[in-house]
């Protein structure tokens, strides 16, 4: 009988990163879709295919929607997944906010061993929404800033 699973070349997928950082960080870097948040949408080839992101991209991705996805809020994830920035605007004043900003943001994106530091926290106050950016280090010492809203 036929293998229901055939394994060719082209089907085999290789770590490019070197094993002994792994089993010192214990981070496993993949790949994933493309996702523009914008939008609200995955990124998509002229041809209507999903486009892949590399390494780093991807764990940018995996922390954009770690942030924008309210914890406990759907069963899917675990109960470690997500931020508890919903609600937090208009409770007290704007110095405890963006203090409470920093400290959740920094804790939702510590808890994947991908990330090694989040820092350089900017805010930018429009009415009672508050935009907020931050830089954050990846194991691999790359380094992005992301930018997000609480409304």
């Amino acid at each position: 009988m036929a293998n229901l699973f055939p394994e060719t070349g082209d089907m085999v997928w290789t770590d490019v990163t070197e094993p002994e950082a792994l089993e010192k960080s214990g981070a496993v870097f993949g790949r994933s879709w493309r996702f523009d948040f914008e939008a609200g949408e995955f990124v998509m080839s002229p041809t209507r295919k999903m486009t892949v992101a590399g390494d780093k991209e991807a764990w940018v991705i995996w922390c954009e929607k770690a942030i924008r996805t309210p914890r406990y809020r759907y069963v899917i994830y675990s109960r470690d997944y997500g931020s508890e920035l919903e609600g937090l605007i208009g409770s007290s004043s704007r110095a405890l906010q963006e203090s409470e900003i920093r400290r959740m943001v920094t804790e939702t994106l510590l808890s994947d061993v991908r990330t090694q530091s989040v820092d350089q926290f900017a805010f930018d106050w429009e009415g009672e929404a508050c935009r907020f950016s931050c830089r954050i280090t990846n194991v691999h010492d790359e380094m992005e800033t992301i930018e997000s809203v609480v409304i």
